[in-house]
């Protein structure tokens, strides 16, 4: 890849006429296109998950104290 100067332009318009809002909407896509990626989120381990703070409704009726050692 070329080293590019500084009194060199990024880019040139070979042909058209376009509104300088064209050009920073072409800009604004190329920029978003060779940007980085954005880094992978990690996994959240299960003992540690948020919705285990939350509080768990247990079954209601005659076998609900079996129910509620039962897995979901």
């Amino acid at each position: 890849m070329a080293a590019v100067s500084g009194d060199e332009p990024l880019l040139r318009v070979v042909r058209g006429d376009p509104t300088p809002e064209e050009l920073a909407a072409l800009v604004a896509v190329l920029a978003a296109l060779s940007g980085p990626a954005a880094p992978p989120t990690r996994p959240v381990a299960v003992w540690s998950a948020p919705r285990r703070l939350q509080r768990v409704v247990h079954p209601h009726g005659p076998a609900g104290w079996r129910a509620s050692g039962l897995p979901r």
